[in-house]
């Protein structure tokens, strides 16, 4: 059976935004793990406090750690960020905040900038919204490229956003967006709630696959390993037969106990995984 390699596996600050960034670094380190999604939620590095200082104080604390970061997942679903907003001044705000993401990949020294497609009005039709999120992308896109970072574009479930819900719809909008330096992120709540499968991605996006958030769910929910019903195991092994060669990580928050005690969730999900990775150790 194929497995999936070890190096893979990456952290991610979901759940640990009760703890100082500092801490929540050496604990990941200390899980073994190499790289991490940075979640932008504060206060570790949002997007409305990302001073240089801060960034910077988030370098030092990851690269003392020797970790590296692999994307930097701003929040963008309930703060007042919306790059389809119908109001101009609020769109334009919002892609102008995901153009100094990119800034922040680049000074962080992450690939990746993570994005989800934003959200139009109820009362309107659905296209409108959606030329404004081309339209959006298409730009945070371009400066990204010149800051040599790439995109990773994530589809949500519809009570988040009534543009981007599944991965037909995440492959017509790579398509308009047309951008070279766009990926795009396998969400398993999302997959499942949306009535996709790890086989409609692998065919739709090929090795543009690129990143993974294993979630659990009822098929919905951000829960760990074990607190769903989703056959995660299952979808992992579809991923290893399908020679998938992007990262993957735990998103795991929402629930009250996952933030009291994320050392306790973070070790459940990661002996969980453990038998469908393979043998070999992470050099040090």
């Amino acid at each position: 059976m194929s497995r999936l390699a070890r190096s893979q596996l990456i952290g991610a600050n979901f759940s640990f935004q009760h703890l100082p960034f500092e801490k929540v670094a050496a604990t990941i380190r200390s899980f073994g793990l190499r790289e991490i999604e940075l979640w932008g939620v504060a206060p570790h590095l949002d997007l409305f406090h990302a001073t240089e200082a801060k960034v910077e104080t988030v370098r030092r604390a990851v690269e003392d750690n020797g970790l590296a970061v692999w994307c930097f997942t701003p929040e963008q679903v309930i703060y007042p960020i919306n790059i389809a907003s119908g109001d101009d001044d609020l769109r334009h705000d919002s892609v102008e905040r995901f153009c100094r993401a990119a800034d922040i990949c680049a000074t962080l020294g992450a690939p990746y900038l993570f994005l989800t497609s934003g959200r139009g009005y109820e009362n309107e039709a659905r296209e409108a919204g959606w030329d404004r999120a081309v339209e959006s992308l298409g730009r945070i896109a371009s400066y990204a490229r010149s800051n040599g970072v790439r995109c990773l574009l994530e589809p949500l479930q519809r009570f988040e956003t009534n543009i981007l819900n599944n991965a037909a719809d995440l492959r017509a909008m790579l398509d308009d967006v047309d951008a070279e330096n766009m990926d795009v992120v396998l969400d398993t709540v999302g997959m499942a709630a949306a009535g996709d499968t790890v086989a409609d991605y692998v065919r739709l996006f090929g090795p543009r696959l690129s990143h993974v958030q294993l979630v659990d769910g009822t098929p919905s929910g951000h829960l760990a390993w074990g607190d769903g019903t989703l056959p995660l195991g299952c979808y992992l092994d579809e991923l290893a037969e399908a020679g998938y060669s992007g990262k993957l990580t735990f998103e795991p928050f929402g629930g009250g106990s996952y933030a009291l005690d994320p050392v306790k969730t973070w070790t459940r999900c990661l002996s969980a995984i453990e038998p469908y990775l393979d043998s070999a150790v992470v050099p040090e």
